[in-house]
């Protein structure tokens, strides 16, 4: 599909201000599609809405929610209910860096709404329209971590990566793309954010975010039910999938308890 053929088509991205999603919005507007930038921060969003239309003479909407909310999700639904947009990126999240054991109970049901609720809502409001017109881009944002035992963060990526493998060879006949992006330690603000120790982990296993989203893009049209960028995370993810599940177990708890700040 060329630019001209994107051209005043809509694209939503969750999680737009940084890291993936404000990768995933740069190279959406290179690709000649309009944006709708969903995020809390609202100075944020406008700011990074100026820069896209300065840059790629897109057209640009800003929504502030707060997808740990019910009111943010319907927010979200309610205007892909009330207009057609091609491309749905469900990529805003956030880790927990505590125990399941002593974390706060609150914190892991917001953490659960954004990473499991809103997406699979998203997705539920989305998909008819596609279907009705037989096009359309689906890419969730999940992470290896659904391949190990590492906590709610896990469990939650666990489902969103197999609702959209379902998904993918529900619609495998038609021409929805949809696809799960899988990757690994990305330099992003998400570990800052979330207090996560990260002085240890090689600097090989970073990946670059720009890199990642182009590759899920990539994928995502050649029909891809999954992507694993970097060479380390296809390794990697190769071992978690199909390696000895104890084993698994054991690395995954161990990889949870070095990141804790204690």
């Amino acid at each position: 599909m060329s630019n001209q053929d994107n051209k005043g088509k809509w694209a939503l991205v969750t999680g737009a201000t940084a890291g993936i999603g404000e990768s995933f919005s740069r190279l959406l507007a290179e690709q000649g599609f309009n944006l709708v930038l969903v995020a809390r921060d609202l100075p944020r969003l406008n700011e990074r809405a100026a820069a896209l239309e300065a840059n790629f003479k897109i057209q640009t909407k800003v929504i502030a929610a707060d997808l740990a909310t019910d009111s943010g999700c319907k927010l979200i639904e309610d205007f892909i209910a009330a207009n057609e947009v091609e491309v749905l990126i469900n990529n805003a999240g956030f880790g927990i860096n505590k125990s399941f054991l002593v974390s706060d109970i609150a914190a892991e049901q917001q953490m659960f709404d954004v990473l499991v609720r809103t997406p699979m809502r998203l997705m539920h409001a989305i998909l008819p329209g596609m279907k009705e017109r037989n096009s359309g881009t689906l890419i969730n944002v999940s992470s290896v971590a659904a391949w190990i035992a590492g906590g709610t963060y896990s469990a939650s990526k666990s489902y969103l990566t197999v609702l959209t493998e379902s998904l993918h060879t529900e619609l495998a006949d038609t021409n929805i793309k949809v696809s799960v992006l899988a990757p690994g330690f990305t330099r992003t603000e998400f570990h800052q954010r979330g207090r996560m120790k990260m002085s240890a982990l090689p600097n090989f296993m970073w990946l670059n975010a720009d890199d990642l989203v182009a590759k899920a893009w990539s994928d995502a049209q050649k029909g891809a039910a999954v992507s694993i960028p970097g060479w380390q995370y296809i390794l990697l993810s190769s071992f978690l999938r199909f390696g000895p599940r104890p084993l698994i177990r054991k690395l995954g708890m161990s990889v949870r308890i070095r990141q804790r700040n204690k």
